[in-house]
């Protein structure tokens, strides 16, 4: 009668002790419920995305944040990489991390992403647009519209300013013209832009706003959400000084529409948790979290249905050119190779 009970004690122990076994060993990432973000982003960008996600879905998001280098450590990480998801800026950013990155086919991002601003490989996927445009000088610019081929017109003679033109953010607008104007257009009209430089370009988008207010030009581009950046800038307000300077001007390309770029995403392509990093896309294009995602960055969100923010919107109306982004990046090394060949760095 002893071993009877005790036999029917170890039926009900036994699943006990599995039980208490599997509750002390490690959990794994996975069943933890947890999706690793690498994010060019800084973290006042994203966390309340992050945020609301976990609090939504109870995946936790651990994030690495770095300003360069991140793309280069998934590739020495390779199948290592705890990496699940890239969250980067810049056309040329999105296009190198293709080589990172695994095919998404996602009928929510499908959805909501335009095709113009997902790889045609689905490699990575907008999630908001910003635009270069012209900042304008109030007091000294009384246009209020403009084209970019208008740019190059000897009426600017001395009055544009910019930064750098092998920075990636005038690269991807010099590819976008190189590809409507073709190479001797292309040529020509980047010419006439040097040549209207009151100055060498230096300096990032928000010193353009800094020497419009100083009067030693009179039309700058820029990047839309630098001027949401400088209009609430508590740290540095003379930065307000700057912004109140200067008026945003929309100028078209040669096809119709404005030059864009993007912020965006892609899944690595060891992502040790696929099912939690697609969750974690397909949330970011969610109607909440574009809306939040751009206010917060001051850009436009990807979405059409998705309203821009009340700030945002007072500056002007986005239409994207028609151009993929792929095109662009297709353009990009043809267009720097150009900006060298002419000079353009040297100035005026």
């Amino acid at each position: 009668m002893a071993e009877t009970s005790a036999k029917y004690a170890w039926r009900y122990l036994l699943p006990l002790a599995t039980f208490l076994v599997m509750a002390l060993m490690p959990v794994t990432s996975q069943a933890a419920g947890q999706v690793n973000v690498y994010s060019y982003r800084q973290p006042m960008l994203v966390k309340p995305l992050f945020d609301r996600f976990t609090k939504q879905t109870g995946i936790k998001v651990k994030v690495i944040y770095a300003a360069k280098g991140l793309i280069e450590r998934i590739e020495v990480e390779g199948k290592r990489s705890p990496a699940d998801v890239l969250l980067t800026t810049d056309i040329g950013r999105l296009s190198e991390a293709a080589k990172i990155a695994q095919p998404v086919r996602s009928k929510v991002l499908d959805a909501h992403i335009p095709a113009i601003a997902r790889s045609r490989d689905n490699l990575w996927f907008g999630l908001t647009w910003r635009a270069r445009v012209g900042f304008a000088s109030k007091a000294r610019v009384n246009e209020t519209s403009l084209s970019y081929l208008d740019l190059a017109d000897k009426k600017w003679r001395g009055r544009l300013c910019m930064r750098s033109g092998q920075h990636p953010y005038n690269i991807a607008l010099f590819a976008a013209m190189l590809k409507h104007l073709g190479e001797d257009g292309f040529r020509q009209w980047l010419v006439g832009l040097k040549a209207n430089l009151a100055s060498n370009p230096s300096g990032n988008d928000r010193a353009q706003a800094r020497k419009i207010f100083a009067g030693s030009c009179d039309l700058a581009l820029a990047n839309t959400y630098y001027m949401g950046a400088m209009q609430t800038n508590e740290k540095n307000p003379e930065q307000k000084q700057w912004a109140q300077a200067v008026r945003l001007v929309f100028p078209s390309m040669p096809g119709g529409g404005n030059h864009v770029n993007l912020s965006g995403m892609a899944m690595t392509k060891h992502a040790p948790n696929r099912a939690n990093a697609l969750r974690l896309m397909a949330f970011l294009v969610s109607e909440q979290a574009q809306s939040l995602y751009a206010e917060v960055n001051h850009e436009y969100p990807i979405r059409a249905d998705v309203p821009a923010s009340a700030r945002v919107a007072a500056w002007g109306r986005l239409t994207p050119d028609t151009l993929s982004m792929d095109e662009i990046a297709d353009m990009r090394q043809r267009a720097s190779r150009i900006v060298d060949e002419i000079g353009f760095n040297d100035g005026p």
